[in-house]
């Protein structure tokens, strides 16, 4: 039985299946008790993952937990994965989970170099689920004043549904991302 906020976050993790070792996201956590127990108090969720951190029933990474005692997910080695290329590297702090992020990006259909998406300037919480997982994989790490290319397969950007009506599903993606600042 669910009684308490925080044994909604644990049933939460425990129900959902796991893209890192790192755990579950708080915005995925947040999406699930809101579809499964009809609730929505982002304080109250916020106060919970914070206790369940000190009591020590919950492990956080950056934005994501999972549950202290439980199995570690492995991610088996024929997962896709996120290809990086550094094509200049920062000068500046490296980004990491839970950082919020400004970046200059343009996005392209790997198949036919199709730009689908550009900006000069977007903001994001690293790690947070706010991007496709192709994102939180492959500019953790980066060095403010970095440029990469990120070769990100389908399942890791917009999947089997795609983004109509710019990215058709399946559709495997290349992005060229600066990282401008760290946000404090």
């Amino acid at each position: 039985m669910t009684k308490t906020v925080l044994d909604k976050i644990i049933f939460s993790i425990r129900n959902q299946p796991h893209s890192s070792p790192n755990g579950v996201s708080r915005v995925s956590i947040a999406k699930y008790i809101q579809n499964e127990f009809d609730y929505d108090n982002a304080s109250a969720l916020k106060k919970a993952l914070k206790k369940g951190v000190d009591s020590g029933k919950l492990i956080q990474t950056g934005q994501s937990f999972r549950v202290a005692g439980d199995h570690v997910a492995e991610l088996p080695d024929d997962q896709p994965k996120v290809e990086i290329k550094d094509l200049k590297e920062g000068t500046g702090p490296a980004a990491a989970a839970g950082d919020t992020v400004l970046v200059k990006y343009e996005g392209r259909l790997k198949e036919d170099g199709t730009v689908f998406d550009a900006a000069s300037s977007f903001e994001f919480t690293l790690g947070a689920g706010d991007v496709i997982k192709g994102w939180d994989i492959g500019v953790e790490g980066m060095k403010v004043g970095g440029k990469r290319s990120l070769q990100v397969p389908s399942k890791l950007g917009y999947g089997k549904r795609g983004s109509a009506p710019d990215i058709p599903p399946n559709a495997d993606l290349s992005f060229t991302v600066a990282l401008k600042c760290i946000k404090e």
